[in-house]
């Protein structure tokens, strides 16, 4: 169990962290100092290495979650609150993301290797919209994490 936990929050973290620095500190630096062309590309190169990596972390995520709920639960019927929450907000997180992945990222990439700028611009503010509420969930979902056993049964 304890191997589950740890491998299930570090993949939260580098999820949620990720979003967070990118939103919080490399999305603004880029803004304030990179042309649109300069600016698209780096965001193009960084969430290519970044998506890999939430890829990993979803594998993770879900195999550690419903490894735990099994030995800890029984299954999903006698979770408590709490767990049912981080699930349910977990996938609708997984959605979103792979809504960003095969749309709006696809789209700035092919704009990226049209030159197609503007367009580019387009897609990236839509991914902008869709990490802040990933973001949000996903700090929504670490509150629940980290104190819901204590407040929702």
């Amino acid at each position: 169990m304890a191997i589950a936990l740890s491998l299930h929050v570090l993949a939260a973290v580098i999820w949620v962290g990720g979003m967070f620095f990118a939103y919080m500190a490399l999305r603004p630096a880029a803004a304030s100092i990179l042309e649109p062309p300069q600016r698209l590309s780096l965001w193009q190169s960084t969430l290519r290495r970044f998506f890999f990596w939430v890829g990993l972390a979803i594998i993770i995520i879900l195999a550690s979650g419903y490894w735990m709920i099994s030995q800890q639960y029984g299954g999903m019927q006698a979770a408590p609150l709490f767990v049912h929450l981080m699930h349910g907000l977990g996938l609708l997180m997984m959605l979103i993301f792979l809504h960003v992945f095969f749309a709006p990222y696809r789209r700035l990439t092919k704009a990226i290797n049209e030159t197609r700028w503007p367009e580019g611009a387009k897609a990236l503010n839509q991914m902008r919209i869709l990490i802040a509420l990933n973001l949000l969930l996903g700090l929504i979902i670490v509150v629940i994490a980290s104190g819901g056993k204590y407040w929702l049964q």
